[in-house]
């Protein structure tokens, strides 16, 4: 990966709310609002798409970590936008200020942490875990 272009590389993504998309369908609460988890998916989403074109071939990108603050509730049909900028980067992690919106309205906001990994080495040791689990 080329550190200095990820540096200021901006990623979007866009949803509009759907029933399966609120609290009540992922038992989360009884409000048909977005659920946090697609909050989260959406923010995964516009950083994936800001260093898509600059991982390198073979590399892919796992999150470490996620802050996350709500600000405002949206609900089903509602059309948000999700902008992620990555504004720092420590050796193999990638981070990315984000923030997603319903128009002008700031519904969620917070940071992101991006692992950049090998797609081959990591599987592997994804599915080694996986197989020695299903033996025990």
């Amino acid at each position: 990966m080329n550190s200095e272009a990820v540096l200021g590389a901006i990623g979007m993504a866009s949803l509009t709310v759907r029933p399966a998309d609120t609290s009540v369908a992922q038992a989360l609460n009884d409000l048909p609002i977005l659920a946090t988890p697609t909050l989260v998916n959406i923010f995964e989403g516009a950083c994936s798409a800001a260093l898509a074109e600059h991982l390198d071939s073979g590399e892919t990108s796992v999150t470490a970590q996620i802050e996350v603050a709500t600000h405002a509730s949206v609900g089903v049909g509602i059309e948000i936008r999700a902008n992620a900028t990555c504004i720092e980067i420590e050796g193999s992690i990638s981070k990315f200020s984000i923030e997603v919106h319903q128009g002008t309205k700031l519904v969620a906001s917070g940071l992101i942490e991006r692992k950049i990994v090998d797609r081959v080495s990591f599987a592997a040791r994804i599915a080694a875990e996986s197989i020695s689990r299903e033996a025990i």
